[in-house]
């Protein structure tokens, strides 16, 4: 399987990433929504917890909307995705420990590390969206950081941002999937 044809493959299997955008998405608002009736430390823990299930979940939705949630086992990129997690887990430290020190940069610092990790996911798809997303979250999180705005809207900011692009993906994808069952 070639670069393309691997590319393809994770678009056909996962929605374009779609269902991942979602699934993080809605961990992301529930986070918000526990970190308006609990403490800031049970948000933090919501979107870990909770984290540890994007993946799951959107295999769920992805199965749920048609598709296979599985990419071919000879796919280059599948590594790709799993390689990305060190993003993730190295800038989740990072928000923890500034958390100590400022709880209301937590979301600020984790929007800023999802939107990093969202730009390798252009790669992942072959979908320049992604660049938009990572861009969109990254600068959401500088902006939210300079504007010193309570703990909580971070939370519902990469969630509000993460459900619409998982969209914009999701309709993205089903045109392209439509070309390509067109060219067969």
């Amino acid at each position: 399987m070639n670069f393309i044809e691997s590319q393809s493959d994770m678009r056909r299997a996962y929605l374009g990433g779609a269902t991942g955008a979602l699934a993080s998405g809605i961990i992301w608002c529930l986070a918000g929504a526990v970190g308006l009736y609990a403490s800031s430390v049970a948000s933090m823990m919501t979107l870990f917890i909770g984290g540890m299930f994007i993946f799951p979940l959107a295999i769920v939705f992805s199965k749920l909307l048609g598709s296979t949630g599985k990419h071919s086992s000879d796919n280059m990129l599948g590594k790709l995705a799993i390689e990305g997690l060190g993003i993730l887990f190295g800038g989740l430290f990072i928000a923890f420990v500034i958390a100590q020190l400022n709880s209301a940069l937590f979301y600020p610092v984790m929007l800023i590390i999802i939107g990093a990790r969202y730009l390798t996911f252009q790669t992942l798809y072959g979908l320049n969206v992604y660049w938009a997303l990572g861009g969109m979250l990254m600068l959401s999180g500088f902006i939210l950081t300079l504007l010193a705005v309570p703990f909580i809207v971070g939370a519902f900011a990469g969630g509000a941002i993460e459900v619409i692009f998982a969209l914009i993906l999701y309709q993205q994808n089903r045109k392209m999937m439509s070309g390509v069952h067109a060219c067969l």
